[in-house]
């Protein structure tokens, strides 16, 4: 059995796994990787075809359905082997058809009967004789984005009324692409220009971001597997991540409550903000997540932050109240704005999820806020694009707590690039904007009584 199969076998049973369990697509894909020590060569075309069938699904039904409509028994992993090979030969230039339509059938004589694989031959040889359905056909704008960029319609409607029909697009075109790995260098060991040097005398291509000071890009290597990384001279990080240590103005000596803090890149970003001074109290729900934080630290040689597993919905009842000079409450949120990392994610979310995730942020929020010295500052961030956990919860916090107010300093403290996007005390990055995950930052002060 040559590679190549196996590499085909392997991204089927992935996303049938996926669809079956509802499994995140990253952390199968990468101990799928391990288990089957699949060579790197291979690696990329496994990882092209699980995401790349994943990201454009419903695209691909659109294109099957009229080849398989009158097939109404078909066995989901046949339905997958089809989106699998239908994505190689709309999306993927280097694969000739024949040989993705020969790999197919191969597959279900393996898996199946003559029958399957006839069934399979013929659906495809159709496709490949008769083209693609075209998209035009689809008059309704929203639908027509919906199935063009595979993002489920409710989605789609809630974003139209929310950004309008443009920016929706856009974001829902940019979720498809894959997204580039950025890095934060740890500037309390080393220097930007002295961590590119490394890398690249590791055969690393990296370049400086445009948008922060401490952020790199990386172009081709995985960071995570570098000695910069391993020394504790890198964190890898996305860039919208980066700029909630800048909205917090942090100055040398303060405590610091990170409220929701694993892994905890955000915690030791603060930490080497404040020059390894002071004390970053993080705080995590889950003691293996706690671990995390800790290793963190220790790989990055920051001594200032105090890890602890702890609900924050409970951090009045162990903190003395207004002790805290500024805190950071990353709060849990549909992660809407890293659907490029996590394709499958799209398919499974429900609108309800969302008024759900509001009554936690908001509930989180309450029990940071007594902790908070006067004159301190709050920042709220989540990775998601959406309203009613964003700006929604903000406004609906700031109407019952008339001892805080929106921080309208919050662009003196940004890097310059962000500050067109700023809105008063707050910012919503959308993916589109400069590559980065989707992301919101509210900036608010607790007033002097």
């Amino acid at each position: 059995m040559s590679k190549k199969k196996n590499v085909r076998d392997a991204a089927l049973q992935l996303l049938e796994t996926i669809e079956k369990n509802q499994a995140y697509s990253n952390l199968l894909l990468n101990s799928t990787i391990e288990k089957n020590e699949i060579s790197p060569i291979d690696v990329g075309l496994l990882t092209e075809l699980v995401y790349g069938t994943l990201q454009r699904k419903m695209t691909l039904d659109f294109y099957l359905k009229p080849f398989i409509e009158n097939n109404k028994k078909l066995q989901s992993w046949v339905i997958n082997l089809l989106r699998m090979t239908v994505y190689q030969m709309t999306y993927l230039d280097k694969i000739p058809d024949r040989a993705a339509i020969f790999e197919a059938v191969e597959i279900a004589k393996r898996r199946g009967h003559k029958g399957i694989a006839s069934l399979v031959n013929g659906v495809l040889r159709s496709i490949q004789r008769n083209g693609l359905p075209s998209l035009d056909s689809i008059s309704d704008p929203a639908e027509r984005i919906s199935i063009e960029t595979s993002h489920p319609l409710w989605l789609v409607k809630r974003w139209v009324s929310q950004f309008g029909l443009e920016k929706t697009r856009q974001m829902c075109e940019v979720n498809l692409t894959a997204p580039l790995q950025t890095g934060r260098v740890n500037l309390t060991r080393i220097s930007r220009e002295e961590c590119l040097e490394l890398l690249e005398e590791e055969g690393y291509e990296a370049e400086p971001s445009p948008i922060l000071p401490e952020a790199i890009k990386c172009l081709r290597g995985n960071l995570a597997s570098s000695k910069a990384f391993k020394y504790g001279l890198l964190t890898i990080q996305d860039e919208s991540s980066m700029l909630v240590a800048h909205a917090l103005g942090i100055k040398e000596e303060e405590v610091i409550l990170d409220a929701c803090a694993a892994p905890g890149g955000k915690s030791s970003h603060i930490a080497e903000k404040l020059g390894n001074s002071g004390k970053v109290i993080s705080l995590d729900l889950h003691e293996h997540k706690v671990k995390l934080i800790v290793q963190n630290a220790e790989r990055l040689g920051l001594e200032n932050i105090e890890a602890r597993k702890m609900d924050s919905r409970q951090a009045a009842e162990h903190f003395e109240k207004e002790s805290i000079d500024r805190i950071l409450l990353d709060a849990p949120c549909s992660g809407l704005g890293v659907m490029r990392r996590k394709p499958d994610m799209k398919y499974t979310k429900k609108e309800t999820d969302l008024s759900q995730l509001q009554s936690i942020q908001l509930s989180l929020l309450e029990s940071v806020a007594p902790l908070m010295k006067p004159g301190g500052t709050l920042v709220y961030s989540t990775c998601t694009v959406d309203r009613e956990e964003n700006q929604e919860v903000i406004e609906k916090f700031l109407l019952e707590h008339k001892e805080f107010e929106g921080d309208t300093e919050l662009a003196e403290r940004m890097p310059e690039a962000i500050k067109p996007l700023i809105n008063g005390f707050d910012v919503q990055i959308l993916p589109q904007d400069f590559g980065s995950d989707g992301f919101y930052i509210a900036c608010l002060r607790k007033r002097f009584s």
